[in-house]
């Protein structure tokens, strides 16, 4: 298995890419603030013409994204495209044509954050407020902390359970970041349904298909698989998903994992950590590991040649 290489910063691997797909929450920003170094680091991209993609597990809509990015400074001259799970539930729902969609019900129970219904607005759906009307569960956020799992969601999964409710994930997340703090996420939810013996379809990372929808969007820019690299802050949804697609990962340790890395002083210790983390996920080693999103400085030394294609 090949040797993580440990990156100063995204300009030691830029050369060797010509698109990056980046993960948005706990990468580019904490949803009140971009972090120090990443509007910077997409200029350089950017101004080295590299393709890039910002993929969300987000259960709101690719516009939605596209505001709130803005609002926290990262302009739409910074990137390229916009995927979210939220904007291909929203498109599979809309046409209810294929798959676990197909014909899948009109009276939806939607838990989302703060009363959201983004992800559904514009179909021709009904958003039932009692379980038991409901002919479909959508989940795709949740009010943690203020509703917990054991008093708030459990019941619903109860009912969900005894009226053979199918469910779709539109944010397969078990954790959601909010400010600084990690709480309930919308997976965690899912998962519990399936505990219950529920059917859940999950779209989003790690899963192939969102994958597959950015490797579509690049082979029409003629950019393949191997001329990509995916940044990431968790192992189970960011590095594994990509490398399942034979995508070159970056796993981004100040995000969900910097538990694993804060008490690392040295390169040595850093790599034990890595390779522990590495067992809990079934042995998936991140191709890099950055300490942030920064573009940091180029050493002729350290810099990985441009990779040959074909």
């Amino acid at each position: 298995m090949p040797k993580t290489k440990f990156c100063q910063g995204i300009s030691d691997i830029s050369d060797s890419y010509n698109a990056f797909i980046i993960d948005q929450w706990g990468v580019l920003h904490n949803g009140e603030r971009a972090y120090e170094g990443v509007v910077d680091c997409l200029k350089e991209l950017k101004g080295r013409n590299k393709y890039i993609i910002i993929l969300s597990n987000s259960g709101k809509r690719a516009e939605e994204n596209k505001v709130r990015l803005q609002e926290l400074g990262i302009g739409p001259s910074l990137y390229d495209e916009i995927v979210t799970s939220g904007e291909i539930t929203w498109q599979g729902l809309k046409d209810q044509s294929e798959g676990f969609f197909h014909n899948i019900g009109k009276k939806c129970f939607l838990m989302s954050r703060g009363g959201d219904t983004s992800i559904v607005d514009g179909l021709d759906l009904e958003i039932v407020s009692k379980i038991e009307d409901a002919e479909f569960l959508l989940i795709s956020g949740t009010d943690a902390p203020q509703k917990t799992m054991v008093d708030y969601y459990e019941p619903i999964l109860r009912t969900a359970i005894r009226k053979r409710l199918k469910a779709i994930c539109a944010n397969p997340d078990s954790q959601a970041l909010i400010g600084e703090s990690y709480v309930l996420g919308p997976g965690m939810i899912a998962r519990r349904y399936e505990d219950f013996g529920g059917v859940v379809h999950y779209i989003g990372k790690p899963h192939k298909p969102i994958y597959q929808h950015c490797i579509r969007l690049l082979q029409a820019k003629q950019i393949y698989p191997g001329d990509t690299v995916m940044l990431g802050d968790t192992m189970a949804h960011d590095i594994l998903g990509a490398a399942a697609v034979n995508i070159d990962t970056c796993l981004v340790k100040s995000g969900l994992h910097y538990g694993t890395f804060k008490n690392c002083k040295t390169p040595n210790e850093v790599d034990r950590a890595l390779n522990v983390l590495v067992l809990q996920y079934n042995n998936v080693r991140p191709t890099y590991l950055v300490n942030r999103v920064n573009w940091g400085k180029a050493l002729p030394d350290r810099k990985h040649k441009k990779r040959k294609t074909g």
